[in-house]
């Protein structure tokens, strides 16, 4: 019923920028919050950063200072812009959204596909 498409991910320098979008579409009512959050291999899935709806923000330790995150409600979209990049920010980046759908009264999580993010020393 929701679909939600990551883009941006890829190869950068250490030092580098990267800017993650999302999009979500399906038969969305309204959505909650939308995040970030990312995997490394070995690692469990960590919360990058959050934004409600309203914007309010809150983020990961290892985002702080570095990371920004935002949102369009019209587009129903998250993005992350990713400044100062370090090797250990190397990860899959997921999206993620709390939404309520049509015929359901009530939200809940949905999750992309994940994009790969790889930073080089």
């Amino acid at each position: 019923q929701v679909n939600l498409v990551e883009s941006g991910g890829g190869l950068v320098q250490a030092g580098g920028s990267l800017r993650l979008s999302c999009a979500a579409s399906g038969s969305i009512v309204n959505i909650n919050s939308m995040g970030w959050y990312r995997q490394a291999p070995g690692k469990p899935r960590d919360l990058v950063a959050i934004i409600s709806r309203g914007g309010t923000t809150n983020y990961g330790d290892s985002a702080k200072g570095r990371f920004t995150i935002s949102r369009d409600n019209v587009k129903n979209s998250v993005y992350l812009q990713m400044n100062s990049l370090k090797p250990e920010d190397t990860a899959v980046y997921y999206c993620k959204a709390e939404v309520r759908v049509i015929l359901e009264p009530f939200y809940r999580d949905y999750w992309g596909q994940g994009t790969q993010v790889t930073v080089s020393s």
